[in-house]
């Protein structure tokens, strides 16, 4: 007669040292908490957006810094755009005044 507990003795499968089965809780412990640490990262979600930002900063100062005068050339054609569509609105804006009074 066998002075093991039932089902120590290795036939369902599972581990037969105490060591082994402190060690797969330690080790399923480690799993649970990063799997907790994840899901509370994805619902963070300021901090997610924090991080956006951080990273899109940091790739518009990187692509600055590798083409400067392309850079200040497209801020350039932005800008003179925008003027451009100013100056037909306010000028349009006159011609119509004048068509009323007469």
């Amino acid at each position: 007669m066998s002075t093991r507990p039932e089902g120590a003795n290795g036939s369902d499968g599972g581990p037969t040292d105490v060591d082994a089965i402190k060690a797969d809780i330690d080790a399923t412990r480690e799993q649970l908490g990063r799997t907790v640490d994840e899901l509370s990262h994805r619902l963070d979600v300021p901090a997610r957006t924090k991080e956006s930002a951080l990273r899109a900063k940091d790739t518009a100062v990187e692509t600055y810094r590798e083409s400067p005068p392309l850079i200040i050339a497209g801020l350039l054609a932005v800008v003179g755009v925008i003027a451009g569509i100013v100056v037909l609105r306010k000028k349009r804006a006159e011609r119509a005044t004048r068509r009323r009074k007469r």
